[in-house]
């Protein structure tokens, strides 16, 4: 990418970075295997959860998380109130294979300046494809060791929901996921690993990268009720 395009596309998002614009994963260029095999089925979910900033809510997000033709559809719509003043709405639509496995990723956002995206994975190569509204999209390919790689876009936190049910919570431990940031055009990789039990009868998994660290919060059957992001005062809850 032409450095002025890669600036551009980091200027789109830098009013919603407070709202857990999660541009942290590790750009390593090494991406391992995840450490160990998916350990839960995906599951039919559908909900809305607010986004609360320094405990004053902000937004919210609609997802459904469906099996449609042998594959899993996970759709998002967030619309939040950024910290200019900007209404900011972004989507996200993911296909997965039945065991988790990336099929393709289409997005779009608004905030206000207009961009989309999508991405086709093959046998662990991610092809983006993106639209900065200049009319000449740009592409650039990303090759993964696994074909598990994990989608966690910007303001997107169902795909959370996502992560969590890849976890292996029979294994245990710290284990790690390659992940893609389509809107940033980022790949990386994350270490999650189950932090026990918490408050409510809720289990934590705590999410980091080099620099960032995520809580997510899940029910017996592993269902994501909330998510925390303390360095940024987000928090993310199922209403």
């Amino acid at each position: 990418m032409k450095p002025g395009a890669r600036a551009a596309l980091i200027n789109l998002f830098c009013g919603v970075l407070a709202l857990g614009s999660f541009a942290w994963i590790c750009a390593a260029r090494e991406l391992p295997k995840p450490s160990s095999a998916p350990g839960a089925v995906i599951a039919q979910d559908k909900g809305k959860f607010r986004i609360l900033l320094s405990g004053q809510s902000i937004g919210t997000e609609d997802f459904e998380i469906s099996m449609s033709e042998g594959k899993w559809i996970v759709r998002g719509t967030t619309v939040a109130h950024t910290a200019g003043g900007d209404d900011m709405k972004t989507t996200g639509e993911l296909h997965l294979a039945a065991d988790g496995t990336p099929i393709h990723y289409a997005w779009s956002t608004d905030s206000p300046k207009k961009a989309s995206g999508q991405v086709d994975f093959d046998s662990g190569t991610a092809k983006t494809l993106t639209d900065f509204g200049s009319g000449h999209p740009y592409h650039e390919d990303f090759k993964f060791t696994s074909p598990i790689v994990v989608v966690l876009d910007n303001n997107l936190y169902e795909q959370y929901a996502i992560l969590a049910r890849l976890y292996n919570w029979g294994a245990g431990g710290e284990q790690s996921f390659p992940v893609l940031i389509p809107q940033d055009i980022t790949p990386g990789t994350i270490k999650v690993s189950a932090a026990g039990g918490a408050s409510g009868g809720l289990t934590e998994l705590v999410v980091k990268s080099a620099d960032l660290e995520i809580h997510l919060f899940c029910d017996g059957s592993h269902k994501l009720v909330r998510l925390e992001v303390p360095a940024s005062r987000v928090v993310v809850e199922r209403q």
